[in-house]
């Protein structure tokens, strides 16, 4: 694919009545979304990953990866290797552009290990590697100096960083090659990270506001700097509200409200309150969203 930045949707698995996948609902959401992104992540942490089966899980990126009008990278993480692999041979044979692995979760991998996951990934994958650094659901954070080896496996090409650490992003940034990208991966975070170098997003509030998350960065990449920090404001209370409780189950609830495809989360995660419910409503339609 081209080079990765701007405006890229971390999809919602959308689910019918019976918690089957929608695929006709992925269809409505593209459609929504292509005029205004980059890319698309079908079967990410937002993507209910976590309980889809491993059939669902390659057959969601397979879809969006035969119906998609833009770049789609697959996730694909695991924290087993073995399985990490698996999946990423497969999203490969799907025909995605790249593929996102999230650090290996729950086992804590050392320095050495989880530097020896991404070798092992990079060894039997063609496709471009997306690192994904999100402490706060793994138990591990990717550090500079390990995110600097990771930089040197020639098809990691990139990350998404979601330690909402700026230090830690600025000395990443500061640090690799130039031609190693950073993205966000923590929408209120996006302004601030793009000042320091990042080339985009990878984003939750994108299903919900694509036109208004991509002005903000053409401002900035345009070099209205004010005009894209007064959006970050304008925006920063649907990053929040997004947030009120476990994602998906805001951003799913905010695109039921807006007619588009999400339906109910699936166990074990459950449908947002009504009190939670009425606060996303105001902040959605304070915004114009419905």
């Amino acid at each position: 694919m081209s080079e990765l930045k701007g405006v890229i949707p971390a999809l919602v698995t959308p689910f019918d009545e019976n918690l089957n996948v929608d695929f006709r609902g992925i269809d409505r959401n593209l459609e929504f979304l292509e005029k205004h992104v980059d890319a698309v992540v079908p079967a990410g942490t937002t993507g209910e990953a976590a309980t889809l089966s491993y059939e669902e899980h390659i057959e969601v990126v397979k879809y969006v990866a035969e119906v998609s009008k833009v770049p789609v990278i697959g996730g694909a993480g695991s924290n087993s290797t073995k399985e990490a692999l698996y999946l990423g041979k497969e999203v490969e044979k799907a025909g995605v552009d790249a593929a996102m692995f999230v650090t290996p979760y729950y086992n804590k991998p050392n320095a050495e290990g989880i530097y020896r996951h991404y070798k092992a990934l990079s060894d039997e994958l063609s496709i471009p590697i997306i690192v994904y650094n999100v402490p706060s659901r793994t138990g591990i954070n990717l550090t500079p100096d390990v995110v600097r080896r990771l930089a040197e496996i020639e098809n990691v090409v990139a990350i998404k960083e979601a330690s909402g650490n700026l230090k830690q992003i600025s000395e990443i940034i500061r640090t690799v090659p130039e031609d190693f990208t950073l993205l966000s991966g923590d929408d209120f975070l996006t302004y601030p990270i793009l000042c320091l170098g990042g080339k985009g997003i990878i984003s939750v509030a994108a299903n919900v506001a694509p036109h208004l998350i991509k002005e903000m960065y053409m401002k900035f990449q345009n070099g209205d700097i004010e005009g894209a920090r007064r959006l970050h404001h304008r925006l920063t209370p649907l990053f929040d509200i997004l947030f009120i409780d476990t994602n998906p189950i805001p951003v799913k609830k905010a695109m039921n409200l807006m007619g588009l495809a999400a339906g109910s989360p699936r166990m074990p995660l459950v449908e947002l309150s009504e009190e939670k419910t009425e606060k996303v409503r105001a902040v959605l339609q304070s915004l114009d969203l419905l």
